[in-house]
């Protein structure tokens, strides 16, 4: 499961110095899904050739093989540790870099354009009225694409990991040696990493000042990616003491919180304006508009609850609070959780 917890703290981080440099890393932050493939795509290359795993199965010190036909009683006491496995081959490396970046990608995009068509959001947020006048239009193949993507990606979404999740059960109990489906299909399992060899290596000498600056450079892309098993556990550990340190009860809001005074005033209830809708004082937690009891609850900065139904037509429409008739914009709209 590290793989799934890099990405969205990438994205956190990009997003936070995008917010500071808009005009350089905005564009990167909008196609994050494909930076961060080219990164991985990079790390889990220089990974599978040096070490044989991937960045998370080396991190967790296992390693690939192919899978013998057939396992000797001799290699099963061995576990790998007794001779080290053999290298995979580049036909391996191949399809494992595309399927250890390609699938993750995909299913980021597809669950990035099912939140684009509203998918998990509830339909009273979007209104009865604006789906039935979707439903009266004629619709093109691109719409009926959209509502059968729509209808039928949370159950292949559903399937697809509880498949995957069969697979863990299946190697957690040794009754099956590949915990990914795709493993199987490339004959490939996981052993334990054989102990570094303790090679003596005898220090380079260089023609000249040149040629020490260009090993230099040339080693530097792989040193800094060797260190990302000790840069990871860091910076994991580093967000979990920004979480804590600006969590509510963390000692640095005691201290930095502001001294207690009186409290604010609630904002002044706007009057009614002679032509706007009539609202009785005295009946609490009617909708003005249908005259009905206030379902999903939305308030306008004019101090007037409405149903979200009725009053998002109503701004829409005509950009002003239907009893006070004062300017409104859609965005200053605010549900009531509570």
């Amino acid at each position: 499961q590290l793989r799934d917890l890099l990405q969205p703290a990438v994205k956190y981080v990009l997003g936070v110095f995008a917010q500071r440099y808009p005009r350089y890393l905005i564009r990167i932050f909008n196609k994050h899904e494909e930076f961060y493939a080219a990164i991985m795509l990079l790390v889990e290359r220089h990974y599978l050739r040096k070490h044989g795993a991937s960045f998370s199965e080396n991190f967790y010190g296992l390693v690939r093989r192919r899978r013998p036909v057939v396992e000797t009683e001799k290699a099963n006491i061995a576990v790998g540790r007794a001779a080290e496995p053999p290298k995979l081959r580049e036909r391996d490396i191949q399809q494992s870099l595309l399927l250890l970046v390609g699938i993750p990608y995909l299913r980021a995009k597809a669950q990035d354009y099912f939140e684009s068509l509203g998918g998990g959001m509830s339909s009273d947020l979007l209104g009865e009225l604006e789906a039935a006048r979707a439903t009266a239009l004629p619709q093109t193949w691109k719409q009926r694409w959209q509502q059968l993507f729509k209808k039928y990606y949370p159950i292949l979404n559903v399937l697809f990991e509880l498949w995957l999740a069969s697979y863990n059960i299946a190697y957690l109990f040794d009754k099956s040696p590949f915990y990914r489906p795709w493993l199987k299909w490339m004959g490939l399992d996981l052993r334990r990493a054989p102990p570094p060899q303790q090679n003596v290596i005898p220090p380079k000498e260089y023609a000249s000042l040149w040629h020490r600056i260009r090993a230099t450079l040339t080693s530097s892309p792989r040193l800094v990616l060797d260190s990302l098993k000790v840069l990871v556990p860091l910076s994991i550990f580093f967000i979990k003491f920004l979480e804590w340190w600006y969590s509510p009860s963390s000692p640095a809001r005691a201290l930095s919180a502001a001294p207690k005074g009186p409290p604010a005033p609630p904002p002044r209830l706007l009057s009614p304006h002679p032509k706007g809708i009539p609202v009785d004082p005295i009946r609490y937690g009617i909708c003005p508009i249908c005259q009905q009891p206030i379902a999903n609850a939305t308030v306008l900065p004019t101090g007037y609850a409405f149903c979200y139904r009725c009053i998002h037509p109503e701004v829409e429409a005509h950009g002003r609070c239907p009893v006070t008739l004062h300017p409104v914009e859609l965005w200053q709209l605010r549900k009531i959780m509570v």
